[in-house]
């Protein structure tokens, strides 16, 4: 059996997925004005900028600390609650397109995201693959999150969810595909036959062209009006202002901040 393994954020959607469900995390009290803020610009950064592993370590320690001590059953009904509305409008069609492409090859799809399970599970079965890897975070007997991962799918650590599958499915590695944007996921890239850039940054730029990878650049969501009814462009106008005057508010504290210390 062959297989296509996915990246999620930012190669089958548009945005980290965190990010795109802290309007609603919010909402219901998980995290703070502040936290959004915060995670609007790490994402406006890592999208021109990229991601280095260290950095990917210390996002990866703050969420743990944010997350300690949330319900892991809240946390699964917010996500499937609100799926469809945050999900839908940052698909990349042509994401939606190749994935489907690989399913009528017969290829086993699966997406393998560094994000937690309980947002890779529900949202790998709203874009129909067979399989979701994600991070299993550890919960205690009160079913909260403790603060610690059983398994973080990221880095080097994609390849042994991968292998473990593929032994469990009997996949073909060398024959199978991966896509994904970032550097840090070399190593997912590494474990098949044919791995592919999407939107790469820079560093994983420069090494698909010096290896002589595919790179594909995904840049259309999914039309809305094929699929649900689509948002005023009152209500977008609305939004948009908001993600930019929260950048732009984050931007100003920090060159304030900066100054001071000067």
């Amino acid at each position: 059996m062959e297989a296509a393994f996915f990246d999620l954020d930012k190669t089958v959607i548009a945005k980290a997925s965190m990010v795109a469900f802290g309007r609603d995390f919010y909402r219901e009290g998980l995290i703070s004005r502040r936290t959004i803020v915060r995670a609007i610009y790490g994402h406006f950064v890592y999208q021109h900028l990229g991601a280095s592993e260290a950095k990917l370590e210390q996002v990866r320690e703050k969420a743990l600390a944010m997350t300690k001590g949330w319900d892991q059953e809240r946390v699964k009904r917010i996500v499937r609650e609100t799926l469809r509305t945050v999900v839908e409008p940052i698909i990349y069609a042509e994401a939606a397109d190749l994935i489907a492409e690989h399913k009528a090859a017969g290829r086993l799809v699966v997406i393998v995201s560094a994000s937690p399970e309980e947002i890779v599970t529900p949202l790998g079965e709203f874009l129909g693959v067979d399989r979701s890897l994600g991070t299993r975070a550890r919960i205690d007997d009160e079913g909260r999150y403790t603060g610690l991962v059983d398994f973080y799918c990221a880095g080097p650590f994609k390849p042994v969810a991968m292998a473990a599958l593929a032994k469990e499915m009997g996949i073909d590695l060398d024959a199978s595909y991966a896509y994904s944007d970032s550097a840090t996921d070399i190593p997912m890239m590494e474990a098949v036959g044919h791995p592919v850039a999407v939107n790469p940054d820079r560093v994983l730029a420069r090494m698909a062209k010096e290896r002589e990878w595919e790179v594909m650049n995904f840049t259309h969501p999914v039309r809305l009006r094929d699929r649900m009814p689509v948002p005023s462009a009152k209500s977008s106008a609305a939004t948009a202002g908001v993600v930019a005057a929260a950048i732009g508010a984050w931007l100003a504290w920090h060159a304030r901040r900066s100054r001071t210390a000067s």
